[in-house]
């Protein structure tokens, strides 16, 4: 039975999508079956992988709204060893279009729960906001990883989104816990970074990853030709972290890689 991570934070520009790309990819790579979901309405993983998210017939709004199921809306991408439901603007409608739905926080629960088995992980790229989506993909995840940005605010956006998941655990998903913190435009000559990541680790020391994700040009590059950075360029530091982050993933949830894996490098 696959595990199901939603990958969240409700502030911007703190690398969900890119963490959702790029370690969704080397775990592909490592030769596990990956599922990724596109629930943000502006669609970057979806680009990020290079589909035009504007010529998309059947997205996650459509899976959501029940015009069609999860298997029929999901893509393979042969490339990159992986699958993906793509997102579009469409999404950014679905709040006001699902109010009268009963259920409304579950219907993507329901829609990856026939597709679980077929899959060792499935991650959800959650929009930067606590909205119904948000809610949505909460309610289907088994946990959370939580990208932090090295700034001042680190510590006030990850307080406030630990009070919705204790929130959504009490009322709507039991099981569902924070499976890590993940640093991103992590840069080890500022003060501000030590400080922070000090700071969060002596509150959940538990939860933080080792791996830090750098500033790094390609990793930067590597959305606007639609690939991860792994297939953009293998030995940048970004592909170096993300590799290193999937491994570390793999361990905390007691797997091995599949005995198809062979390293390429």
């Amino acid at each position: 039975m696959g595990k199901i991570i939603a990958i969240a934070n409700q502030k911007g520009g703190v690398g969900k999508t890119t963490t959702t790309v790029n370690l969704g990819a080397c775990l592909a790579d490592m030769g596990f079956r990956v599922l990724i979901v596109d629930l943000d309405p502006q669609g970057n993983t979806t680009s990020g992988f290079g589909l035009n998210k504007d010529t998309l017939l059947n997205t996650s709004y459509e899976v959501l709204l029940g015009d069609v199921t999860a298997k029929e809306a999901i893509c393979s991408l042969d490339s990159y060893k992986l699958k993906l439901l793509p997102a579009s603007l469409d999404l950014s409608g679905a709040e006001v279009e699902l109010i009268g739905i009963d259920n409304r926080e579950s219907l993507l629960q329901n829609a990856l729960e026939p597709e679980r088995g077929n899959y060792d992980f499935i991650f959800i790229d959650c929009p930067p906001s606590l909205n119904i989506l948000t809610i949505n993909a909460f309610k289907a995840a088994d946990s959370i990883l939580v990208p932090i940005q090295c700034e001042f605010y680190a510590m006030e956006g990850l307080t406030q989104l630990i009070n919705t998941i204790n929130l959504v655990k009490q009322r709507l998903n039991p099981v569902i816990e924070i499976e890590g913190i993940l640093f991103t435009m992590f840069d080890s000559r500022t003060n501000l970074c030590t400080e922070v990541v000090n700071e969060i680790t002596r509150y959940l020391p538990d939860k933080v990853y080792q791996t830090k994700i750098p500033r790094n040009i390609r990793l930067a590059e590597a959305p606007s030709y639609g690939m991860p950075v792994i297939y953009y360029d293998r030995t940048s530091k970004g592909s170096e972290s993300y590799r290193q982050l999937a491994e570390e993933v793999v361990k905390r949830c007691g797997l091995k890689a599949p005995e198809t894996f062979k390293d390429q490098d």
